[in-house]
């Protein structure tokens, strides 16, 4: 008798654990979403200012500094972006602190990641202040970085809003 339920139990188990998705399930988790890139963003992503391609992220009254070289960011940053003020700082640091630790593990992984994309580590501190200025800036070049280059650092998806 004891096999029996045994048996019954491991054929009720075994079919409550399929692996088919019903057809009626149409919302998209996060992972299945595809980036809505609109023309505007396209254009900035290869916009080609020679004069504007380099753009340092500092705070003047820190030693802190990151030189961001790449084509496209600068415009992006300045018609796509959402405007200074619209994100918390906390807010920003906490993003931004995921998405060095996943840079810096990519980094490490030339083997596994593009080399080409993922070249120096990132030293980012979630114990020091950068200021907003900085953590705007940086924020804001890794969603330009995800969304441009079909990327992602962490768990959220890359929208602008």
């Amino acid at each position: 008798m004891k096999y029996v339920f045994a048996i019954v139990v491991l054929s009720f188990l075994a079919g409550s654990c399929s692996g088919t998705k019903s057809a009626s399930t149409s919302t998209n988790t996060e992972d299945e979403m595809e980036l809505d890139i609109s023309e505007a963003e396209k254009e900035a992503f290869n916009a080609t200012n020679a004069e504007q391609d380099t753009v340092r992220i500092a705070n003047d009254s820190t030693e802190y500094e990151i030189i961001v070289i790449d084509p496209g960011y600068y415009t992006w940053l300045n018609s796509i972006a959402m405007p200074e003020g619209y994100y918390s700082q906390e807010y920003m640091e906490t993003r931004n602190n995921i998405y060095v630790i996943n840079w810096n593990q990519r980094v490490l992984n030339p083997q596994r990641y593009n080399p080409n994309l993922y070249e120096m580590q990132i030293n980012y501190s979630p114990n020091i202040d950068y200021g907003y200025e900085v953590n705007y800036k940086l924020y804001n070049y890794f969603l330009y970085f995800q969304r441009k280059y079909n990327q992602r650092l962490g768990p959220f998806f890359p929208r602008i809003r």
